[in-house]
């Protein structure tokens, strides 16, 4: 299925059959009891009232039977289920049967892209040829014993640059309990000090030691991949010195992915420091030095090859799957075809596409690693009692997606339709031009981070319930499903799907305004909100825990 088959069916529809072979509608806005709604040749009238976003069968279901979106298999009946029936927990569950794939090895047509020809964007040129987004220096804990230090010189670093973020929610809090006569902070003079450099961005978690070894190596790729990002300029890393995740552990991962020793980093051991002020002292000391050399490197056009785009859904409603999902796959496409990235990862939310995917792999050996990958996850999770059917969450169930298998099918479309290049374990670096497939839990901040720490140097996020992600060098931009939470959200959101619901607009056309959306961001001509609200998420997974 092409991304826009998805708006073939609008008009002024009030419900959608997403693909010719589905046995459901989705219900476009509230419906009521005994509504008629015409499908091709078929009339019916809803035996219940239908709730926005929800589905409803199209014929009469028996007990097994598969119910089919997107072309594919997302549940099979549990009970008898009437035509004009809403499909629902009680009667209805996971299933990941399906038929032949609709994707074919070989056939993708890539979209017209002559509108972004000899396109570039302003990155920061890094001396291994990687171009970044941002530029920025990252201080980073080996251990969560470091976590208070790196808090200590997140604030002194605020206030020395008189860029802190929470200035104004400071000023309404002095407000609050004195009266506007209370004594509010100095406003900053605003001339920036180091004009060439996005900031400063510190790191916190709650790994390093008490894990396994597995445990500590997976944090040293992690924060690896951190320190190595194109976005990146330098770093600071704290360790207390007896931990498990040890600074020769990280110096052999950051060695991996720069052999040459280009980036600058400086690692700090408070156990081998006389003193926690000396700590601070020498931290700071390497912060400030580092700003000033990040400086030096302007933004300069680029290519969109050098451009990967991290694709990710949280928060996710019953339009996800039908407007901001495949307006995301719309925009990778594009990229794609034009020299440049994406990767789509979160393998709980794959489940029951596996087959679409697989076929879509550039040859055996990508299709055997995702296949492989995705049956150790499978048999990891259920060593825990857990099983991918878990990942609906309540809020995405109470809008419309009853199975995990419905969620799959409708955030696989985050991808796309180009062939998958590669498929990378977590915390794997991207190096292949084209999609890769990404391994990581479909917890949002957990694969938020993964995103990042493989290379992605711009994220899409798409959310149907508004979801305030954000990522510590990476800019994230939002996505929504639907223009009520664009517009109820608006200091989270930075882009409306929701026409396409309404069929005011095709996937297509807004599939070019995102991308240019893209391109300004890469660029630093438009600051997303996230990095508005300085919302720096980083949460590294504990492997075989999270789904």
């Amino acid at each position: 299925m092409t991304t826009q088959t998805i708006a073939s069916d609008h008009g002024h529809l009030d419900s959608l059959r997403v693909h010719h072979a589905d046995n459901v509608r989705v219900a476009l806005k509230d419906l009521p009891a005994g509504h008629p709604v015409e499908d091709g040749d078929q009339r019916l009238h809803l035996a219940e009232a239908i709730r926005h976003k929800h589905k409803f069968a199209l014929r009469d279901l028996a007990v097994g039977d598969a119910v089919v979106m997107y072309g594919v298999t997302v549940g099979r009946a549990t009970r008898p289920i009437p035509a004009g029936a809403a499909i629902t927990t009680d009667n209805t569950a996971h299933s990941t049967a399906t038929s032949e794939p609709q994707a074919r090895r070989g056939q993708w047509q890539a979209p017209d892209v002559s509108a972004f020809a000899g396109a570039t964007f302003d990155g920061y040129h890094r001396p291994n040829g990687q171009v970044g987004t941002a530029n920025v220096w990252l201080v980073v804990p080996l251990v969560f014993c470091e976590n208070r230090n790196i808090e200590v010189l997140r604030q002194c670093v605020a206030d020395a640059l008189g860029e802190d973020p929470y200035r104004d929610y400071k000023r309404m809090a002095r407000e609050l309990l004195h009266g506007s006569s209370g004594t509010a902070p100095a406003e900053p003079s605003g001339e920036r000090l180091f004009p060439n450099v996005d900031g400063v961005r510190f790191l916190t978690h709650t790994l390093g030691c008490g894990g396994t070894d597995d445990d500590a190596q997976a944090l040293c790729q992690l924060l690896a991949g951190y320190i190595c990002h194109p976005n990146v300029a330098g770093a600071t890393v704290l360790s207390l010195g007896c931990q498990k995740a040890q600074i020769e552990m990280l110096q052999n991962a950051v060695a991996e992915r720069d052999p040459r020793g280009l980036r600058p980093v400086h690692y700090l051991e408070q156990q081998a420091s006389i003193s926690e002020e000396a700590l601070i002292r020498e931290a700071l000391t390497t912060i400030f030095d580092g700003l000033s050399e990040a400086n030096r490197t302007p933004r300069t056009p680029a290519p969109l090859s050098a451009l990967t785009l991290g694709v990710e859904c949280g928060g996710s409603d019953g339009f996800s799957g039908l407007s901001a999902n495949p307006l995301v796959g719309a925009v990778v496409d594009r990229l794609v075809a034009l020299g440049g990235s994406g990767i789509l990862s979160e393998f709980p939310e794959l489940c029951g596409v596996e087959h679409e995917l697989i076929a879509r792999c550039r040859d055996d050996a990508v299709a055997e690693r995702f296949a492989k990958l995705m049956e150790a996850y499978q048999r990891h999770a259920a060593r825990v009692g857990a099983d991918f059917s878990m990942n609906p969450s309540p809020g995405n169930i109470r809008d419309g997606l009853i199975t995990d298998a419905m969620k799959s099918a409708g955030a696989a479309k985050k991808g796309g339709d180009s062939p998958v290049v590669d498929v990378l374990d977590y915390t794997e670096p991207h190096t292949r031009a084209g999609l890769s497939l990404l391994c990581t839990p479909g917890n949002d901040v957990e694969s938020t981070t993964a995103l990042a720490g493989s290379g992605a140097n711009l994220i899409l996020f798409t959310t149907g319930l508004g979801t305030p992600t954000g990522n510590p060098v990476t800019p994230v931009l939002k996505i929504s499903s639907n223009s009520e939470l664009a517009a109820r959200m608006g200091d989270v959101i930075d882009f409306d799907a929701g026409p396409i619901i309404r069929g005011e607009t095709s996937i297509d056309e807004l599939a070019e305004r995102l991308l240019r959306l893209c391109l300004d961001t890469a660029s630093g001509r438009y600051l997303p909100r996230a990095v508005e609200l300085a919302q720096y998420d980083f949460i590294p997974w504990k492997r075989g825990v999270s789904l």
